[in-house]
């Protein structure tokens, strides 16, 4: 998949140096795919050929006029956008090409700000059709086109496998990404996932500006020019200008302080930025990435966030959801980080003990991916004589899925008048049943999956005994 400057660009016009110039100053611009046609007779050819994002041809020509081919084009290949370029502001044939599905027209001689405006809007609104497209297919379908770029994110969750599907439409939009989610779920690596499917030729630079002042976070992306300020004796470039061509990722947004925040909306918006110390502009076609584990609404709310930075970033929004509501990641996710710390420490591989799913899968995992794969290394290093203790993840946890309450030492007698209490009666099988999946659904905070994990039954069948629930509570 391409980023949208690099997909291609038709200029037609039956005058050499109006199309020499035109290509020139486009490629200057960041627009790297562009390709020239003088005969008009030559187009329909070339889109059979190859695939066109937009094209925009000059009205009057020989052979083949502009409007004619506006028509044929339309007919053919009604993805492919048209720009209409006129010598004479002629209202009517202005509105005439509109009517016949002109993306939107030039008066020549073409403003190169105008064009560059111009083209960016069509490839955008071009990218948008195809996210769509993409998106429906992969409904249709349930296929990832890249897994490979998401190998590093351990998972066999149904929500992160729509998560993957959407990164892969949207990856090769110019739009920035906002990526949500509590600390330790693995924002980093969707990020880099993002990177690894757009393709982009430029690198991935990464930095955290939590606790970047603003005179820091300026320096740090968009750099200095020689005697900005003191010490600095030598010109620098930023991240910006290190990620060209790539993707910039800007962890802990929410932390970013109010002048930044004007400097990131200009970035976003204009895509330009100055140096420290510099008067003179430079361009970006750097793609834009940021995470937070914060509300922004509400630092919005609070007047921490500006308004129009949240809409500016919120084109694509991913939220990664915690582990805690991804309950068959759990030990899956153990399984895979006890092979990668054997591997890491030179270690015999370990196996979970069933004792495991108990303790854990009701836990609510406040670090996420991050804390559990923590427990794991410690169990590892703890580790004697092949077997792996568990009381580390006893500690972490509370010992809460032990599921011990203030009874358990209660003798038999005990036991039986605990029951009668509860009950009323001694209680059959079933009102046992009820009473324990009522529990373990509070003890797991609703969260269905969890609560099969500490009954020591599948989610389908916990499912199904919830539905006999509700039926017999309906006809009583």
């Amino acid at each position: 998949m391409n980023c949208p400057k690099s997909l291609p660009i038709l200029l037609v016009d039956d005058e050499a140096p109006i199309l020499k110039a035109s290509a020139l100053m486009l490629q200057s611009r960041g627009f790297t795919n562009i390709i020239s046609v003088q005969d008009s007779r030559e187009v329909m050819a070339l889109l059979a050929s190859q695939p066109i994002a937009v094209v925009v041809v000059d009205m009057f020509m020989p052979g083949i006029t502009g409007r004619e081919l506006l028509t044929r084009i339309n007919g053919m290949y009604p993805e492919v956008l048209v720009i209409i370029m006129t010598s004479l502001e002629e209202t009517q044939t202005v509105v005439d090409c509109m009517r016949n599905g002109a993306f939107d027209y030039l008066v020549k001689p073409v403003d190169p700000d105008r064009l560059e405006a111009t083209l960016t809007r069509a490839l955008d609104v071009r990218a948008l059709s195809r996210e769509v497209t993409t998106l429906k297919e992969y409904l249709l379908t349930d296929c990832l086109a890249n897994p490979e770029a998401f190998d590093e994110i351990k998972t066999q969750d149904k929500r992160m496998r729509a998560i993957f599907q959407y990164v892969e439409v949207i990856a090769p939009s110019r739009q920035p990404v906002l990526i949500t989610g509590e600390t330790g779920v693995g924002k980093d690596l969707l990020c880099k996932a993002i990177h690894s499917v757009c393709r982009c030729k430029g690198e991935l630079v990464a930095v955290n500006v939590a606790g970047l002042d603003d005179a820091m976070f300026s320096d740090t992306l968009f750099g200095h020019k020689r005697g900005a300020y003191t010490g600095a004796d030598q010109a620098r470039d930023g991240l910006i200008s290190r990620a060209a061509g790539g993707t910039i990722f800007l962890d802990e947004i929410g932390d970013l302080s109010d002048s930044s925040q004007i400097k990131l909306l200009r970035l976003l918006q204009e895509h330009e930025y100055y140096p420290v110390g510099s008067d003179t502009p430079r361009k970006s076609d750097a793609r834009v990435v940021v995470a937070t584990n914060k509300s922004l609404r509400n630092l919005i709310a609070d007047g921490k966030f500006r308004n129009d930075l949240y809409y500016r970033l919120c084109t694509h929004q991913i939220e990664i959801p915690p582990l805690r509501d991804r309950p068959d990641d759990i030990m899956f996710l153990v399984d895979h980080f006890l092979q990668k710390a054997a591997d890491t420490l030179g270690r015999n591989r370990l196996y979970a003990p069933p004792e495991l799913t108990k303790i854990i899968c009701g836990y609510s995992f406040p670090g996420n991916v991050r804390e559990l794969e923590a427990m794991v290394y410690d169990a590892v290093v703890r580790a004697s004589a092949g077997e792996m203790p568990l009381d580390g993840f006893k500690e972490a946890v509370g010992n809460l899925s032990l599921h011990e309450g203030p009874h358990a030492s209660l003798n038999a007698e005990n036991r039986r008048q605990l029951l009668h209490s509860i009950f009323g009666k001694f209680p059959t099988i079933r009102q046992m049943e009820d009473l324990m999946i009522q529990e373990a659904i509070k003890e797991a905070k609703g969260n269905q999956g969890a609560a099969a994990n500490i009954l020591g039954i599948t989610r389908q069948t916990l499912n199904k005994r919830l539905g006999e629930i509700r039926k017999e509570e309906g006809t009583r």
